[in-house]
């Protein structure tokens, strides 16, 4: 990255000033307002660090970076192995499934506002013990730990709670942050109704806030500013007269004032926000090339090589709205717009879901054998993939914390756990397991992705009375 990032107190004015890092990136406070605020004793965070230098890198050396969201620590181990360099944190599945609360929530920052920080922390600690375990092993191919793009929605207050969220994200191992400029007490999932915008001074503030903290604790993390003007329809006041030309003169019974939303709107906002953040992002209703070039190309006028964001949001109805041959070019073609991180918010939440859906389907109808179909399929992928689960004993660090064990007792102990293990004697496939291509576990190949349709479960099984009820239409 050809800096130290932010952490040497001494050169920070020339870094921002000649560092690559920082160019075109505003700040509205001086080094002696950092340092004032640093305290005496400088703690390292090394995993945000190492996390936002190698995001950097990646952002200028791949075309694009993509990402899906992870809702646990398993599944951002599994993204990681299968090949993906990033990793985003999603605020909505925070809220659906993975809360500090313990509740099903609404994208609408009803959960606790450190919960993201600490699923942050849960997928940072799966990540090490991955390495951990690899490396003990003398398997040193994979770099586990990557950079997690997370959500700080719209701070969850005012700028000093946005302060103070930024700091949690950093010291979970965050690399990047994102921030939006919906009101936090309203705020609602960029694909639902009834957003009301803060006026764009107010947004840029918790933007500058987060760059102050990332300074602060001298970590070079990045910054991404989205904006929902795109579909809001209120915003909360008239202050700024950068609002005012989308103003529509009407007030809602809460105080609000009509807006109208839009592209331009949109617009408008990412190139106020642009001098404050590395990652512009437009919340957009539907999946357009045409609309994402517009934005792109209006950013770039203004501010060539600021780097873009898209949400290729489970939202959209991607084979309603696009054909077969868009979407496979679509993210290749973002990218050539500038649009540097492509991701896939919401991957978690439904992977999980239907996966699960499918297996209980079939075990409901055939027992064992759905089950057996999800081993094989497993142990195939463990074979021509890498797929490391199957041995779940192995995959948790059973092996790692033998070592320890062996290590404590001068290798003399005998209450290891993994040797004469089930898993040990059973778990050791030697050649690609085969299967049938039908059967009554269908039901779960089909969310394998190389499967007949659920269709041909119900065709093989004698229904049974909930069965019957499945109505037969769309």
């Amino acid at each position: 990255m050809g800096t130290n990032g932010n952490g040497n107190s001494s050169n920070m004015k020339m870094d921002w000033k000649s560092s690559p890092r920082w160019a075109g990136i505003t700040r509205p406070f001086t080094t002696q307002d950092v340092e004032r605020l640093r305290g005496s004793l400088h703690i390292e965070h090394t995993l945000a660090r190492q996390g936002a230098e190698r995001l950097w890198d990646l952002l200028h050396s791949d075309s694009y970076v993509p990402a899906l969201g992870a809702m646990t620590g398993n599944q951002a181990v599994q993204q990681v192995k299968a090949g993906l360099k990033a990793i985003y944190v999603s605020g909505w599945q925070v809220a659906a499934d993975a809360n500090d609360a313990g509740q099903m929530y609404p994208d609408q920052s009803l959960y606790p506002a450190n919960s993201v920080p600490n699923l942050c922390r849960r997928i940072n600690q799966a990540l090490t013990r991955a390495d951990q375990i690899h490396h003990a092993e003398g398997e040193n191919g994979v770099h586990w730990f990557a950079p997690l793009i997370a959500d700080a929605e719209a701070g969850f207050g005012g700028n000093l709670n946005a302060f103070e969220l930024m700091k949690a994200m950093i010291e979970a191992g965050a690399a990047c942050v994102h921030f939006e400029d919906q009101l936090s007490s309203a705020k609602k999932c960029g694909h639902l109704g009834g957003k009301v915008l803060v006026p764009t001074v107010e947004a840029i503030q918790k933007l500058v806030a987060a760059r102050l903290a990332a300074d602060v604790l001298g970590v070079p993390t990045l910054i991404m500013a989205r904006t929902d003007a795109d579909s809001a329809h209120l915003i909360t006041s008239d202050v700024d007269p950068r609002d005012r030309e989308f103003l529509t003169g009407e007030r809602t019974p809460e105080g609000f004032f009509g807006i109208r939303g839009g592209i331009d709107s949109a617009i408008a906002r990412a190139l106020a926000y642009a001098p404050y953040a590395d990652l512009i992002w437009c919340e957009t209703s539907h999946p357009d090339l045409d609309e994402a070039r517009q934005f792109a190309d209006a950013v770039h006028a203004k501010f060539p090589g600021k780097m873009l964001a898209y949400n290729c949001s489970p939202s959209f109805n991607w084979k309603k709205k696009l054909d077969d041959d868009t979407i496979a070019r679509f993210q290749t073609e973002l990218a050539a717009m500038g649009y540097k991180f492509q991701f896939i918010t919401l991957a978690g939440f439904h992977a999980l879901n239907l996966t699960m859906f499918e297996l209980a389907r079939g075990y409901k109808l055939s027992g064992m054998t759905a089950y057996s179909r999800l081993q094989e399929e497993e142990f195939s992928s463990e074979l021509h993939h890498g797929y490391e689960a199957v041995k779940h004993q192995r995959f948790v660090g059973t092996g790692y914390f033998d070592a320890v064990t062996q290590i404590i007792a001068g290798g003399a102990s005998s209450v290891t756990a993994l040797a004469g293990s089930t898993e040990a004697a059973q778990f050791t496939p030697t050649k690609p397991r085969t299967h049938s291509e039908t059967g009554p576990d269908a039901a779960f190949r089909s969310s394998a992705g190389n499967s007949p349709s659920i269709a041909l479960e119900l065709q093989i099984a004698e229904p049974g009375p909930e069965e019957s009820l499945v109505p037969s239409g769309d």
